[in-house]
């Protein structure tokens, strides 16, 4: 299906809200039956366009990255190094440590501070293994991305954006590698 040049999948579902995945650089529109796409559509045209801008400058930047090969085990040492440092300099403790697979993220810290972490992570350099454990454990402190998220983050890592630009490039060379 087409709108404005821009081709999307529509889903129908059992929901009460309209949404729209780009989790894959595909556009997916979710309903709930008897909505229109095409409204969903031009209401988010301009969120749109510039979520996929991101998505193609990642694809793009993939031709520059290499993957790192480390086993489960060396991932789990690096990041418990990280969580190990960063629970001292953000102030707060984590409980559990776990490696699992997951679909649509790096990683995750629950309210019972535990972290989880993607075991795709193994294929990243360390800096960045390092920013999303930072990253998770500063939701100990702000839950949402908010302004003052972002402020704790930029005064480890000022350069974040830039981190996550890379995040989800190696985020489409992984799932190109892996397919």
């Amino acid at each position: 299906m087409q709108h404005n040049r821009i081709d999307y999948e529509v889903i129908y579902r059992p929901i009460k809200y309209p949404r729209i995945e780009l989790k894959t650089g595909k556009i997916v529109v979710i309903l709930p039956e008897g909505h229109d796409p095409r409204q969903v559509l031009q209401k988010h045209e301009k969120w749109i366009r510039d979520k996929l801008n991101i998505i193609t400058k990642a694809l793009s930047e993939t031709k520059e990255k290499l993957l790192v090969s480390r086993s489960r085990n060396d991932l789990k040492e690096i990041v418990e190094r990280f969580a190990r440092s960063y629970e001292k300099e953000l102030d707060v403790t984590i409980d559990k440590i776990f490696i699992r697979r997951m679909k649509t993220k790096w990683a995750s810290c629950s309210s019972k501070h535990n972290l989880t972490v993607n075991e795709l992570m193994k294929y990243l350099p360390e800096q960045l293994i390092g920013y999303i454990v930072y990253h998770e454990l500063t939701h100990l402190i702000e839950k949402k991305h908010n302004e003052k998220f972002w402020k704790i983050i930029s005064r480890k890592y000022p350069d974040y954006r830039e981190l996550e630009s890379q995040l989800l490039a190696y985020w489409f060379l992984i799932m190109k590698t892996l397919a």
